[in-house]
């Protein structure tokens, strides 16, 4: 008797994609409940959930104004609704959906209400994983939209909770910020704006409250010091206009977050944001990556390309460590930004382009246009509003804050409990420098997550170049003058060795005199004739 069904059967692929989606509901529970501050997992639990089975492209909004609607809060690349856009009563199918209070679909789109009391106070949407053919789709649309509303329901249940929490905690949470954080997200909401309904008609309520919990205007960065606090006024001023903006600071201090969200926050947010690394593209291909390439152009080029700058069109190009740029290139780019057209390399006729351009670099400009290795013309057009990025060292007072965000980000993502940082811990992090900016912060908080083993960050799980001697209990064993007395013994001796026992040789390479050889070789009691019949 066969007791394994035959997986071709359709009943036995719908009981197995049921376990399959009831095992997912605990898992995606359980990360809802790995950490007080619900802001920090939402991120990954959503780009779980848009990775899971036939579920791609997903968003969510949820209730910040009543007046503006459903503000989308959290979206993946490719949803179709861009992070900040407002969701109305009846337009389109989210406007639907929220408006009805019932789940929707249209071809691969869905759509499922958040729901509190029959009050709808969010929405996720999702679509169907690109690649999925038509039969199976069929078969997939009714479990997959069930299911969503599943996880929706779950969700409300935890926002509902988060908010009676609300206030009760002296810890403020934090916001996502590094690597982008989990890549492809963007929160825009404070956990003041997730909790109150009394709000500004006009939204200006989330960024209130990101300033309040010490965020940048649009969510990336992270700081409460004076100097970023200060990035984060010039960020909100030119984040609105078409400036060329030329973003300064050591590498590892967020230029590609604060790139970000100078577009995030501009006319172009729903518009293309290309990144391109310029130190990572090696010479001879950049110019074909940066503005493309016609069929036959050159060996290889088997037909037509668009490079960065044809795909950014409409929307914003980053340009990150724009120093390497080889004088060819820079050449280029120049005429890019003056005539604001470009020509793919084997093409005979220019091309229109509106971007909107920003570019990074960890270089002294000013110094590379002195040695004659960066174009002073376009260094100018680059440098149209530059923004200087503080190092971590000039911003201290954030280092906890930065910290404690990691924390719950590496937590959740290794499925580990982490209560606390020992006070030593906290110390050397506080006390250390920091030369590698917020990045090597982040390396060194993932590095301590995974060794902990006892919800515990203590200083033994840093790395040895946090170290202090009292942390690691080497703290000299003897007084100096000891020290000294065995160098100096030391010193004579090796003296002796390299001129074979010459008292007056030695006495010369050690710079002193041959009285002064004689009282310290009697001094430390050295036999010198051992070192001369060794000769």
């Amino acid at each position: 008797m066969d007791y394994f069904p035959d997986p071709s059967n359709q009943a036995s692929q719908r009981l197995r994609r049921q376990r399959d989606h009831l095992s997912l509901l605990l898992d995606f529970s359980r990360l809802l409940d790995s950490s007080a501050q619900l802001e920090a997992v939402l991120p990954i639990f959503l780009d779980r959930l848009g990775s899971t089975g036939d579920l791609r492209q997903v968003w969510l909004a949820l209730r910040t104004d009543t007046a503006s609607g459903l503000r989308v809060v959290l979206s993946q690349s490719g949803a179709g609704m861009a992070c900040g856009a407002v969701i109305h009563l009846g337009q389109g199918l989210a406007g639907r959906v929220y408006e009805t209070g019932q789940a929707a679909g249209q071809g691969c789109r869905w759509c499922v209400p958040l729901l509190e009391a029959d009050k709808v106070v969010g929405l996720l949407g999702a679509g169907l994983a690109v690649g999925s053919e038509l039969p199976a789709a069929a078969l997939v649309l009714p479990e997959a939209l069930a299911f969503l509303a599943e996880v929706a329901s779950l969700l409300a249940v935890k926002l509902h909770l988060r908010r009676q929490l609300v206030g009760l905690t002296s810890r403020p949470p934090l916001a996502a910020g590094s690597d982008n954080g989990v890549a492809g997200w963007v929160s825009v909401a404070g956990e003041k704006a997730l909790a109150d309904d009394s709000t500004a008609a006009d939204g200006s309520v989330a960024l209130a409250a990101l300033a309040s919990l010490g965020r940048s205007p649009f969510g990336h960065l992270i700081g409460t010091s004076a100097a970023m606090q200060a990035v984060f006024q010039l960020l909100s001023q030119v984040a609105a206009t078409e400036a060329t903006v030329l973003i300064l600071g050591e590498s590892g201090t967020g230029k590609e977050l604060c790139a970000a969200d100078i577009h995030r926050g501009s006319r172009r947010a729903r518009q293309p944001f290309i990144k391109v690394n310029c130190a990572a593209l090696p010479e001879s291909v950049i110019e074909s990556e940066l503005f493309g390439h016609e069929k036959g152009a050159f060996t290889g080029a088997v037909g037509q390309r668009k490079g960065r700058f044809e795909l950014a069109d409409g929307g914003t190009i980053f340009l990150d460590e724009i120093g390497d740029l080889s004088p060819a290139v820079q050449v280029k780019l120049l005429r890019v930004l003056q005539e604001r057209e470009f020509e793919r390399v084997g093409g005979s006729r220019p091309l229109p382009l509106d971007v909107r351009v920003i570019a990074a670099t960890n270089r002294q400009l000013e110094a590379e246009v002195a040695a004659g290795r960066f174009r002073a013309d376009l260094f100018y057009r680059l440098n149209v509003f530059p923004l200087q990025l503080p190092p971590l060292r000039q911003r201290k007072s954030d280092i906890m804050l930065l910290a404690d965000w990691f924390v719950a980000k590496y937590a959740t993502r290794n499925h580990k409990r982490i209560a606390r940082l020992s006070s030593p811990a906290i110390d050397l992090l506080t006390s250390y420098h920091w030369p590698g900016n917020v990045r090597e912060l982040e390396n060194c908080v993932e590095r301590a997550v995974i060794l902990s083993s006892d919800a515990v960050i203590h200083a033994w799980h840093l790395p040895p170049s946090l170290q202090s001697a009292a942390s690691t209990h080497t703290e000299p064993a003897s007084t100096l003058e000891a020290a000294l007395a065995r160098l100096e013994r030391e010193l004579i001796v090796e003296a002796l060795k390299l001129e074979a026992g010459n008292m007056a040789a030695s006495a010369r390479r050690l710079g002193i005199s041959e009285r002064q050889m004689g009282l310290r070789v009697h001094h430390y009691a050295i036999d010198w004739r051992a070192y001369r019949r060794g000769r």
